[in-house]
């Protein structure tokens, strides 16, 4: 469906379209209509940068989280966790992340690269399904004893909070190397 909230294409290839009726129909054309395609232009571009959408502000957890992941900064992550969180192993936030606090007190991560596989996005939950690559920091334990690298699959469950911020309620590792996991095996790993 069209957006123009989130892409500028449709209305772009909208003022093409103006333009070139314009062109055929010059000579009996008022000299404002010209203004129209540059008006679209403008408009186009306008809505996609002023105009936040949901997906937009989804986007943006993720990408914080994955960042603080990278920064080894939990506080970072507690910031964009719902009061509510719960997952398969972690009963409250403060469980949660005190796991992330335990995880994230040396560096181990070098850089992260996320790609987003599916968003379905209702009026206030969403659920994000990514792949996370982690780099290994060369120094840490991690690479020196087991591997350089590792892919994770994540879902994420979000929620809308009443100011319109799009918190995560729920964190479920789907895969670690291509190989199913959940939270209880690598809790039990770890362990």
């Amino acid at each position: 469906m069209f957006n123009p909230f989130e892409q500028p294409w449709g209305l772009l290839i909208a003022a093409v379209v103006v333009l070139l009726i314009l062109l055929i129909f010059r000579h009996s054309i008022k000299w404002w209509l010209w203004l129209l395609p540059a008006i679209m232009v403008i408009a186009a571009f306008g809505f996609d940068f002023l105009v936040e959408t949901d997906r937009e502000k989804i986007d943006a957890v993720i990408n914080t989280a994955v960042l603080a992941v990278e920064n080894e900064n939990p506080d970072a992550i507690e910031s964009i966790i719902a009061d509510n969180y719960r997952d398969s192993y972690h009963m409250t936030k403060d469980v949660f992340m005190s796991y992330c606090r335990a995880m994230l007190c040396e560096p181990i991560i070098e850089k992260n690269i996320k790609r987003i596989v599916s968003m379905d996005i209702q009026p206030s939950k969403a659920t994000a399904i990514f792949t996370v690559r982690i780099l290994f920091d060369k120094d840490s334990y991690v690479y020196q004893s087991l591997k350089s690298q590792m892919l994770t699959k994540v879902q994420l469950d979000l929620q809308k909070e009443p100011r319109g911020q799009w918190l995560i309620n729920r964190l479920e590792l789907l895969a670690i190397n291509l190989q199913p996991v959940n939270w209880r095996s690598v809790g039990q790993a770890g362990q």
